[in-house]
């Protein structure tokens, strides 16, 4: 499925973006989930802090979780990030397309002061 860039879902990209909340989604693929709890004990950072980022994965749809006790279960939505990376393979290939016009302008401009 091709995403024009005008398709692309900030707040997914805004999630994404975080470093803390890129070492949690990597730590519960490696670990098949997590929670609050789990992750904060690999992570720099507090467990209310965790949970605040656990919260916002969820609410755009890349965690998925359910009642474990006294706390929740982290698990990524495996499709929701399978569009994310969609997304960032449609961003990168639009920005090489620029970059390379950018060069060819670049070059032409080059080559008529050479003349």
């Amino acid at each position: 499925m091709s995403h024009a860039p005008d398709d692309i879902d900030d707040e997914l990209w805004s999630a994404v973006g975080d470093p803390t909340r890129r070492r949690m989604l990597d730590l519960m693929l490696a670990e098949g989930g997590g929670t609050a709890t789990t992750l904060s004990e690999r992570l720099p950072v507090t467990r209310q802090a965790i949970a605040k980022h656990l919260n916002l994965l969820e609410r755009v749809g890349l965690v998925r979780s359910t009642a474990l006790g006294r706390e929740r279960r982290f698990q990524v939505d495996q499709d929701r990030l399978a569009l994310a990376v969609a997304q960032l393979s449609t961003v990168t290939a639009a920005w090489d397309a620029r970059l390379h016009r950018i060069k060819r302008i670049a070059e032409t401009i080059q080559r008529s002061q050479e003349d």
